[in-house]
């Protein structure tokens, strides 16, 4: 689907409405999605200028850290957190971008304000629980400002909350193999939520950034899975933990899908699909064919994906899991057959040529994409 600005440009062209006019579709998109105006020089120069306020904050915290009493410590910590919330409810009119960066900063001091307060007062050490009030609070940071900072916030704080109840909960099973894959499979099925919850252009900057977010994940998701089952056949048996472990695989199966059906409604079912080809790839035998072939299959199945729901980004993250797991097959598989002079003419070869196709499919599949959009 084509942007708002392409539009209107391609109708001004073609004599289709005049410039007023032009001028009022655009204040009424703005009114009605605020964030569609947003560029990303834009968002990158509020998101640095707001870590570099929040970087100077920290460190004039911790340069005077010793020399306060632990009431002092707290109510410097505190104060933190409400004078940049405060400040974000003092812009909400006159900047709404600057209102946003400062709640998000607000949010973020909670979370070591929540930390460096156990640590003043030597509160009872259970750090998930700890993420939980700050995923709790980024909860109620969007239930109240609905911006995406806190959405996004809350997105990431309320897994590692949960992976963290899973590690401390499993500490004492460290002679069994079972308990990563919970936390690997959980990761990979989240990723591949947080990447499909942008279906169109006219979604708001949340689920932009969420689909960011499970671009970003998904490949280390894969190798993490992979990682993780290895040489070691999968068992859904841990004596005397029946109920933990059921508990554990439940909310790792249900919940990015539960999540992924709130985001996508009926389309979610290709997320069903995605999980059981996750499920495939943790059960995969020690066998270095089988697994690049499933490989393979995922990633060609994501460019499918994409191409279905004209999203590019799944496209292009296929094309790159597709020439990852040619690479790697080829280094561990085919390279050391060849001897070294072969081998390395043959890497060289594997990326000019393949390279180079692989380049042309993924130019043609969105250009494939583009020209849905146009229609």
């Amino acid at each position: 689907m084509e942007s708002l600005e392409s539009l209107l440009d391609r109708w001004l062209a073609a004599g289709l409405v005049d410039g007023p006019t032009a001028e009022g579709i655009r204040a009424f998109e703005s009114e009605r999605n605020p964030d569609r105006g947003l560029r990303w020089p834009a968002i990158l120069a509020i998101a640095f200028g707001a870590l570099m306020v929040g970087g100077g904050l920290m460190l004039f915290v911790a340069a005077h850290w010793e020399t306060m009493s632990p009431s002092m410590r707290f109510f410097t910590v505190l104060a933190k957190v409400i004078a940049l919330h405060l400040a974000g409810a003092l812009l909400a009119e006159r900047s709404p971008r600057l209102s946003t960066a400062f709640h998000g900063l607000g949010t973020l001091a909670l979370g070591a304000g929540i930390f460096l307060a156990g640590q003043i007062f030597n509160l009872e050490e259970h750090w998930p629980g700890g993420v939980l009030l700050w995923a709790l609070g980024a909860w109620i940071g969007f239930a109240l400002l609905r911006d995406w900072v806190q959405g996004l916030l809350a997105a990431l704080l309320t897994p590692c909350w949960l992976a963290g109840e899973w590690i401390v909960a499993t500490d004492h099973w460290r002679s069994w193999a079972g308990e990563e894959r919970v936390l690997t499979f959980g990761a990979l099925l989240l990723a591949f939520t947080y990447l499909t919850a942008r279906r169109g252009e006219e979604d708001g900057l949340l689920r932009r950034a969420l689909m960011w977010v499970g671009g970003l994940a998904l490949l280390p998701a894969v190798f993490a899975t992979v990682a993780s089952s290895w040489g070691h056949p999968l068992t859904l048996e841990a004596p005397g933990q029946e109920g933990l472990l059921a508990l554990g695989w439940s909310v790792t199966l249900l919940g990015p899908l539960v999540l992924a059906w709130r985001l996508r409604g009926k389309a979610a079912w290709m997320n069903l699909v995605a999980a059981g080809w996750a499920w495939m790839l943790g059960i995969m035998p020690s066998s270095e064919l089988p697994l690049y072939a499933w490989c393979a299959l995922g990633a060609v199945g994501l460019v499918f994906w994409g191409l279905h729901e004209s999203r590019r980004e799944r496209v292009n993250l296929g094309v790159v899991g597709f020439a990852l797991t040619l690479l790697f097959f080829y280094f561990s598989s085919v390279m050391d057959k060849l001897g070294r002079s072969f081998g390395l003419m043959g890497l060289g070869l594997l990326f000019l040529l393949g390279g180079w196709q692989l380049e042309r499919l993924r130019r043609n599949l969105n250009a494939r994409i583009a020209a849905g959009g146009a229609r």
